[in-house]
């Protein structure tokens, strides 16, 4: 065992001797292939994190939301379907909610504004999301004036901000009592934008939702696991969009790389047919063509793989924010919670180092079991 460790010992040092007599070009290789391990990582990273963060928020959301529909469209709820919908076993907990949207002409942004079910409020107080604090440049004890749509101005007063950490779903939040909510978009006292039900065990929901669709035919049961499932698709299909604008330079990248390693110049089969000269066996040739690519596979996806992280987790994911967040005038700061997953990095390994360190092998093979003098002439 010590004779094989001493013997990759001297392969890899003979290798590093090797890649520093081309140093200029295998600088190079390894530049551009560390920036394409970079550019993929930083996506599935950035992806994977604000798919995490959406489920971590959702877990704490009702498990079935009921929703009125009139021609197709979503219609207010009438509070008799409370009473209507009744008592159904596994339902812990059913309540109306009133919520809606409001578009301010002065930052030229849409608000969500909503009766909080834990909180009271007066008539003239609001709570802003941070985004809305940072946008309106108002604080605590500040005045915020709105007008609705039938004209009327109300004035609130800010007594507090929501909490910057969950900005991701609340920077464009207005919470307000409900009779102020009532008054501004002319609501009736008994109706609710939509029903939320709290079922205790998941396996049940799916009946649950079933017998909500048996006693309510106008209404429509959505899941929180939807809900979840359309987040899920929304990142996929925004990280889909980067990887086809990056296509055309992973693609170059594959080309150069595959031609790096899969052509011997002059030089490298010199090298070759000397080492065969003197004595060298051909998987001692072979080991060393594979320390070779292994070395720089490796040091460019361990280096593309670590800056990708920096970007992602303290550099906010500049690169790609906009794109895999959306767009919106009122843009939450969010800081992605620095989350790796095995399975992620086991994919991004497999496809950037795998290929190339194979293709390195080939050439060699060929090259190693020529006459050493052919290969030299």
């Amino acid at each position: 065992m010590k004779t094989l460790i001493l013997r990759q010992k001297y392969l890899i040092d003979f290798t590093l001797s090797s890649l520093k007599r081309r140093l200029a070009k295998n600088l190079g290789l390894l530049l551009v292939y560390t920036l394409i391990v970079f550019l993929l990582a930083s996506v599935m990273l950035f992806t994977h994190s604000l798919r995490r963060e959406a489920g971590i928020i959702l877990e704490s959301s009702p498990e079935v939301i009921l929703q009125r529909l009139v021609a197709g469209r979503h219609d207010l709820m009438p509070a008799e379907y409370l009473d209507r919908i009744g008592r159904i076993r596994g339902v812990t907990r059913k309540a109306g909610r009133l919520w809606g949207y409001f578009y301010d002409p002065a930052v030229q942004a849409n608000y969500t504004l909503m009766v909080p079910r834990d909180r009271e409020l007066g008539r003239q107080e609001v709570v802003i999301g941070a985004g809305i604090a940072r946008t309106r440049g108002v604080d605590v004890g500040d005045f915020l004036t709105f007008r609705s749509s039938g004209g009327r101005a109300f004035s609130f007063r800010v007594v507090d901000i929501l909490d910057a950490d969950s900005e991701l779903v609340n920077a464009d939040l207005l919470l307000v009592s409900e009779g102020t909510y009532r008054d501004f978009f002319g609501i009736p006292a008994d109706r609710f934008t939509d029903i939320v039900l709290q079922v205790r065990n998941p396996s049940e929901v799916r009946k649950v939702a079933e017998k909500l669709t048996v006693l309510l035919p106008d209404a429509r049961p959505i899941l929180r696991e939807e809900i979840l499932r359309t987040y899920d698709s929304i990142f996929s299909w925004r990280q889909g969009i980067v990887f086809v604008l990056l296509g055309g330079s992973i693609l170059a990248f594959v080309i150069f790389a595959w031609d790096k390693a899969s052509g011997l110049s002059a030089e490298e089969k010199r090298e070759i047919g000397i080492l065969k000269a003197i004595g060298w066996e051909t998987s001692d040739v072979i080991r060393m063509k594979f320390w070779e690519g292994s070395i720089v596979s490796l040091t460019a996806f361990l280096l593309g793989f670590i800056l990708a992280y920096l970007h992602v987790f303290y550099g906010q994911a500049a690169l790609f924010e906009p794109v895999l967040k959306g767009w919106a005038v009122l843009y939450p700061s969010f800081n992605p919670v620095p989350f790796v997953d095995g399975l992620q990095v086991a994919t991004l390994f497999f496809f950037t180092v795998f290929p190339y360190t194979v293709a390195t092998i080939i050439p060699i093979w060929r090259a190693s079991i020529t006459d050493p003098d052919a290969v030299m002439r």
